[in-house]
């Protein structure tokens, strides 16, 4: 059995998300899967859009991909924004190819992750955001121990947030 590692850390206001986001991005390396969860306004695409901003993308022209499903944008890395919300089983999703991005050197942010947990890659980092409040937020990283890069990604954000 895979033992999970966390670390946990609160938002108390937009910016503090978008901090957070950027020391995500910063952390991040080709091949790493973020699988985002939360509910409705949890936050996740504005998390997605941080992580972009420190990746050298324009935030703005990162949105919700609901409709469209997958974007990909180009910064230091390349950065496939999927949608996992409207996708109604399995096959639509290996139908989109989402199972082939998992092998590319880009870093693949999946909102409503949860919804094909199986089907995600080990070397992931999952992030649970759970809202406190109006403007506050939880996020809960974890991912395995052994999963590779997404394991030394993972420490690395650990020891930068013990940090902030």
């Amino acid at each position: 059995m895979n033992e999970l590692q966390t670390c946990t850390v609160e938002s108390h206001s937009v910016g503090d998300t978008e901090r957070i986001g950027g020391l995500v991005g910063s952390c991040l390396e080709p091949g790493v899967t973020i699988a985002l969860n939360g509910t409705l306004g949890a936050g996740k695409t504005n998390l997605v859009q941080a992580i972009a901003e420190s990746l050298r993308i324009d935030r703005k022209s990162v949105v919700s991909p609901t409709f469209t499903m997958i974007q990909v944008h180009q910064g230091t890395y390349a950065l496939v924004h999927i949608d996992a919300y409207r996708i109604a089983d399995e096959d639509e999703f290996f139908e989109l190819g989402i199972a082939e991005y998992f092998e590319s050197d880009s870093i693949v942010a999946i909102e409503w992750a949860g919804k094909f947990a199986d089907l995600l890659p080990e070397n992931q980092i999952e992030i649970e955001i759970r809202v406190l409040d109006e403007s506050s937020r939880r996020f809960r990283f974890s991912w395995p121990s052994t999963a590779g890069i997404a394991s030394q990604v993972g420490q690395a954000l650990a020891a930068r947030f013990r940090r902030d």
